[in-house]
């Protein structure tokens, strides 16, 4: 059985047939979605995406704010959100973090609202997961001033950073997920790390719409496409695509603190 650990099936591209999405997951033996709100804090897309996690059995929520909204961060926005991770069916806060390649707000603001958000998770006792682009020593700095000792797990979510990123994120006890673009034909340096990741500190996501793996490129992407993560995965670790997908399954329920989904 599988899990997509990050995904985004709440928004207008998936209106169309959502609930076909879901049912075309669950044949593909996608027991749990982990579907993560984002956008402007202010505009209804977070409780948007706890609503479908309420309706959903085999979907959760997370919910915190991006780094490309940074800008919009403010302190009604943290009490909404600390509203909202009180809801049964939000698991993590998150995505939160820095991209320094978009800049779509200040990266002192990025850096700012970043180390907020964790200390407002950690005191919430909740699990973060991170999004980081082309500010890997920021996300370190930030992580180990506000999240390293807290005993609280996090995940470092579609992985692209370096091998000394990848380090750095097991030295802190974050999980490590990875996405389509491990199946991507150029990269070879990824999977390279990916080899390396210790089993227990591995998930597996889909980041859809974006990012679809091989043999779907050019597709819209969706949970069901998760197994094709798994297959690259399980080939690299020289081991079966079932016991990649149990393992991946078996970490995102003990991050969570979830029942292993049936299967």
């Amino acid at each position: 059985m599988f899990v997509d650990s990050h995904a985004h099936i709440d928004g207008p591209e998936f209106d169309a047939d959502r609930a076909d999405v879901l049912q075309r997951a669950r044949e593909a033996n996608v027991h749990a979605i982990l579907n993560v709100g984002t956008g402007d804090p202010h505009s209804g897309a977070l409780e948007r995406a706890v609503v479908l996690a309420s309706q959903s059995e085999d979907v959760y929520a997370a919910v915190g704010t991006h780094p490309h909204d940074a800008r919009l961060y403010n302190q009604q926005a943290e009490e909404k959100i600390r509203e909202l991770v009180e809801n049964s069916r939000v698991i993590a806060w998150g995505e939160i973090g820095l991209d320094f390649h978009y800049d779509n707000s200040p990266r002192d603001v990025q850096v700012e609202v970043f180390r907020r958000q964790l200390r407002a998770a950690r005191e919430l006792n909740v699990p973060v997961i991170v999004h980081t682009r082309e500010a890997e020593a920021e996300t370190s700095d930030a992580l180990r001033a506000e999240w390293f000792g807290s005993g609280l797990p996090g995940v470092m979510h579609c992985f692209s950073g370096s091998q000394w990123l990848a380090a750095e994120a097991i030295a802190l006890g974050m999980l490590i997920s990875f996405s389509g673009i491990l199946t991507f034909k150029k990269a070879d340096d990824l999977r390279a790390i990916a080899r390396q990741v210790p089993l227990d500190q591995l998930l597996i996501e889909t980041d859809c719409p974006y990012l679809t793996p091989v043999p779907y490129r050019g597709k819209r992407n969706e949970p069901a496409y998760v197994v094709e993560v798994a297959r690259c995965l399980a080939e690299l670790r020289g081991i079966s695509l079932n016991e990649i997908g149990n393992i991946t399954t078996a970490n995102f329920a003990r991050v969570f603190g979830l029942p292993l989904p049936p299967g």
